[in-house]
């Protein structure tokens, strides 16, 4: 299947997967080495801590999997429908997925589970409001998906088959971006610590009030080719 989608949720997509890859990099470096934008490796610790008796993990687990159940049900609440369309408020899912990172700081300073809670509802409301703009063909917070199209297509190509070349490359921008976000976010972790957060949490909003322009402009001059 082609990849028929506008410019603009390119250019989000990758946006989005990059500052993704740097909030799971804290994530996974900070004091609880926690996945964020995830539940694939949390819902099987999860089993481990069931299996174990781990009664406090459990709990902490469990949170992070509401929290991101919750992110993407407030997302299903302010866009309320799946299909494309450039009036949607994606604009206000950004901002707020904004503000929860920088709630978070604090938090995650002071080793409170509930810093890791906000970032994971954060992730929620992005991994919903992308899967939503672009009909499931896009998951910014996580690349099973996007390696699997990678792989489908090699075996395509093995066997002479066309090759659905737009998808493929939107699942290599998200999978080179995701990784690029890790790298930042490495980076800017082992120099400030949480603070580190400060600089995807900025982005998300930059990228809300970009939507929201480009938005108005596209509005504003409808035949403009997207």
């Amino acid at each position: 299947m082609g990849v028929q989608l506008p410019r603009w949720v390119w250019v989000g997509a990758g946006a989005l997967a990059c500052i993704a890859g740097m909030v799971n990099v804290v994530g996974y470096l900070g004091f609880e080495h926690q996945a964020i934008t995830h539940l694939t490796g949390t819902t099987s610790l999860l089993g481990a801590a069931l299996a174990d008796g781990d009664a406090g993990s459990g709990l902490r687990l469990s949170g992070m999997i509401l929290a991101f159940m919750a992110g993407a049900a407030i997302s299903g609440l302010i866009i309320q429908d799946s299909a494309l369309y450039l009036g949607r408020r994606y604009g206000v899912v950004l901002m707020l997925e904004s503000l929860l990172l920088f709630a978070s700081i604090g938090l995650f300073k002071h080793q409170q589970i509930a810093g890791a809670l906000l970032a994971a509802m954060a992730c929620g409301l992005q991994n919903a409001m992308a899967t939503t703009y672009s009909g499931a063909v896009v998951r910014t917070t996580h690349l099973s998906g996007m390696f699997t199209d990678l792989g489908i297509g090699l075996g395509h190509a093995l066997r002479g088959m066309p090759l659905p070349r737009r998808r493929l490359m939107l699942s290599s921008l998200i999978i080179a971006l995701f990784a690029t976000g890790g790298v930042i976010g490495a980076a800017l972790f082992r120099r400030f610590a949480y603070d580190a957060l400060l600089v995807p949490a900025t982005l998300t909003g930059l990228v809300g009030f970009g939507y929201v322009g480009y938005r108005q402009w596209r509005l504003a001059h409808p035949r403009a080719q997207a």
